[in-house]
Formats: C-alpha cells, structure tokens, sequence
C-alpha cells in the first residue's frame, strides 16, 4: 500500500505544478490577444508604424520587468504554521531597530525567522524590493518579488549577536516595512558532527542543496539516484546523434556525482551513482518490478552508468531499471553507511516528479530497516509556483520561500556558510558538466535587459541561475 499512497501523493503535487503552468500560459495567451488587438486598432487609427514600435517597446519591457514565472499574486500573504513552543514574544520594531522587550538566550547557531509586512512603493515594482539587515561584522540583504504586498519571512540565522544586542537593524530597499513583527527561534544539534548521507535525484542536487554540509561533515555520503543523460542537445551539437549524446551526457554526470564531492573531502567510497534514468522513476515507482529504459539514450541496462562505483550492488546482477532494483540499492546503502542524518528532497516543497520520487524511495526503503537514522531534512532546488527562489544575489541570505497552506507544519534548519565556503560551493558547481553550457540567446538576452533596466546582476560565479541561487551564505533545510 506504501507505494501506492506515494504515487497519490506525487501526483497531486504535480497536478498542482501543471495547474499553475496552465493558469500562468492561459493568462499569457490573454493578454497577447488584446494586446495584439491594442497594437491593430493603433495602427488603423493613428499610424501603421507605431504598432511596430510600441510591439518592440513591448516585447523590451516585459522581458524586463515581466518575464518572471510567477504563479502567485505578489500581494499574497505567505502562510507558515511553526511549532508554537519556538514563537519568542516581545519583538519590535523601532526606528528601524529590531528590539527584543526581554532578553532571549541565544547561542548564536539557532535558527531564527522573522516574520512581517513587507510592501513595496512604485520603484518596487520595477526594481526587485528587499530588506537590509545591519549590525555587527556581516551584514544581509533578502530580496521578495516585485510589488511584494503581503507577509513575508526573514531568515536572521547568523545575526543571533546584533539582535540580542539590540543592534540589528532593518531596512526597507524600495520597499516599507510595517506591522507587528514576529519572531521565531528553532534549536538544532550540529549536524555537521553526526553521519550524513545526502540523496541526489541527479547529479548536482547535493552540492546545490547541501556543499555546506556535507564538506563539513565528520562523515559524509553522496547517493545519487539517476544517470541525468537527457536534454542533451549540447552534445548533439557536436555531431551526435541523439542516443550518443544522451550517453555521453550520462557517463559525463555519472562521472561528476563521484569526483565532484571528493573536492569536498569526501571519499571515493562514499560516492555511489545508482544510473537510474532521467525522468523514468516515476514510471518506475507505478510498476515496480517493470523494466522502464531511457527515454533518450536508448538503454535499457544501467549498468554503463554504475562503472565507476566503488562497491557491487543488488542492481548489478541485472542491471534492470525497476523500482525493486532501486529500493534493494538503497537498503544495501543504508545498512553500509548507517547514516544518522538523511539529507533528501522535501516532498511538498520540491515537486520535481524526480525529486518526489527519490524522496519516496528513501522512505520506502527505510521501512522495517534494521537501521534508522535519527534526522530527515528536506531541501528544495526547485518549487512549484517562483522559479526565481531564492530572489536575489549571491552571496545573499536565503528567505523563506512562498507557502500557503497553512495546515502544514514546518520546521526550518539553517546552516550559514562563510565566504570562502561559499567560494568552494561554487567551484563544485562550476565543475559539474550540465552547468556549464551556454544558455540560449533568448534567455541571455533577457537577463541583459533586466540587468540594464531592472537592476538585477548575474553571479560571479557562473553564468548558469544555479550560480546565483545556490551560492549563499545559507543553506537551508527543513526537518522531516
């Protein structure tokens, strides 16, 4: 029955994430109608001309200002239920101070939220609004959405100092901030001095999720779930077919999910790349002892994605891609690595059909395990309705991303990373082989102009989004 409440689960989540996207190109379509309509009645009436040049200015300002993929109103009021024993009472907010009435014990390491009203003035709807946070040797800047309106939730993990000091300061960047704030403190061991095993669906999903832990850990293992061999149009560009270029594109991933974490310090024995297909485990997860081949490289074995593991697994015998065979993997990896933390995506933030998956496998193979961990945490590299999360600039802190239904309970965990982990995160990134091609004209494009009229900077690091959203001074989980 397990499997069947998961594949339920995943698919309500998805049917949201298409929901959206219907919504969202539904609107689109609208809108280029009657503008469409707009720009013929212009050219009737007044110039057959001006429809050309208001068409251009058009297509200019909503690549610059209107091209965000988000599924939401900015005007909406984020809503998170937290566990009421973390609510700390007695913050203001004065002359921009943020005050506690009473003193708070804070060791420094807590994960602190703040939550308050955010609303943007006219500029905040053309440039992006954030909220700068001053006091003491490392100050902040969190970004919202444009013409933002609405509750919103600072993450202050890191500022423990200046706040119990009453030096914490916060101020508005075209926008204004009002209302009652409301603080919340979450306590948390290190997780960084227990095992910790991190669950990539693909190749780059541990080091854009958790880099900062895992380097840090006493113990860590990297366990990634899928080959990564499609879109790979990159390599087809090379003269490839198809099928060559989705193979290639594997072994290339196959290769970076073993070598990418040893510049972390992790050990080639800890790094395990299962070669299970792209897209496929949720085909899968429906029929689990059916084979399901690739939907690009025309394999039906996994085996040439496994080649550099360091130990057999079940799998190996057949090489078949069945969620049986993925679930054997996982129980012989969790009973040799006995880990105490499981870092995995989050099942309702991330609802990449891969991600879901993993999550579900993970949990399927736990049951009635000898062993179990004492800690899940949950990570999102993607989410269902702002594909811009985390806004703002690297190097910047991480808020709290939009949630809305308020009957979930949520714990966050957040680690803070100093610049020159950062730095590290960064070059494990810039290592990985699907971050590194150009992106398209169109894209490219898009972000000059909202460089030259909305302000928004590219990361140092790289010219791929994964730069600018995952190199941050936090890393940010959610405990399970």
């Amino acid at each position: 029955m397990q499997p069947r409440a998961g594949v339920h689960g995943m698919s309500q989540v998805v049917n949201r994430k298409q929901q959206l996207l219907k919504r969202h190109r539904r609107n689109k379509r609208m809108g280029l109608l009657i503008g469409l309509l707009l720009l013929i009645a212009v050219g009737v009436l007044v110039a057959w001309w001006l429809p050309l040049l208001l068409g251009v200015l058009g297509w200019v300002a909503h690549e610059a200002w209107f091209a965000d993929h988000l599924f939401y109103s900015s005007k909406d009021d984020y809503h998170y239920t937290f566990a009421p024993e973390a609510k700390q009472s007695g913050v203001r907010l004065e002359g921009g101070r943020l005050l506690l009435d009473r003193a708070v014990n804070l060791i420094g390491d807590e994960t602190l939220i703040l939550a308050l009203q955010v609303k943007s003035n006219w500029l905040g709807r053309f440039f992006d609004p954030s909220v700068e946070l001053q006091g003491g040797n490392n100050p902040d800047r969190q970004t919202f959405e444009r013409g933002v309106n609405g509750l919103r939730y600072l993450n202050l993990s890191g500022l423990a100092v200046p706040l119990a000091s009453g030096e914490l300061r916060l101020h508005g960047r075209f926008c204004r901030l009002f209302g009652e704030p409301t603080l919340w403190a979450f306590q948390q061991p290190d997780y960084r001095r227990q095992r910790v095993m991190v669950i990539a669906p693909h190749a780059d999903d541990a080091e854009l999720a958790a880099f900062g832990l895992y380097s840090q850990a006493d113990e860590a293992w990297i366990v990634t779930l899928t080959a990564g061999e499609i879109e790979a149009e990159h390599y087809q560009q090379m003269g490839m077919n198809r099928a060559d270029a989705a193979r290639i594109k594997g072994r290339l991933r196959a290769w970076d999910s073993i070598a990418v974490p040893r510049w972390a310090g992790v050990p080639e024995a800890h790094c395990v790349q299962l070669g299970y297909f792209c897209l496929q485990l949720p085909a899968m997860q429906a029929a689990p002892d059916q084979p399901v081949s690739s939907r690009e490289a025309d394999l039906s074995d996994i085996r040439l994605f496994r080649q550099l593991n360091p130990f057999a697994l079940p799998a190996d015998n057949d090489g078949l891609p069945t969620w049986n065979n993925l679930l054997a993997d996982l129980r012989e990896l969790l009973l040799k690595a006995r880990p105490e933390v499981i870092v995995l995506p989050h099942p309702s933030l991330d609802p990449h059909p891969d991600h879901l998956c993993a999550q579900q496998a993970v949990l399927q193979a736990l049951k009635g395990l000898e062993w179990q961990p004492t800690t899940l945490l949950g990570y999102a590299n993607h989410l269902h309705d702002n594909d811009r999360w985390p806004m703002g600039d690297s190097g910047a802190g991480i808020a709290l991303p939009p949630v809305f239904d308020s009957m979930q309970l949520l714990q966050p965990c957040c680690l803070e990373l100093s610049l020159d982990q950062q730095r590290d995160k960064a070059m494990a990134l810039g290592m990985m082989h699907d971050l590194q091609p150009r992106a398209p004209f169109k894209r490219r494009l898009r972000r000059g102009l909202q460089r030259l009229l909305a302000g928004r900077s590219g990361s140092p690091y790289g010219e791929n989004e994964f730069f600018r959203k995952a190199v941050r001074r936090h890393e940010l989980f959610w405990r399970l």
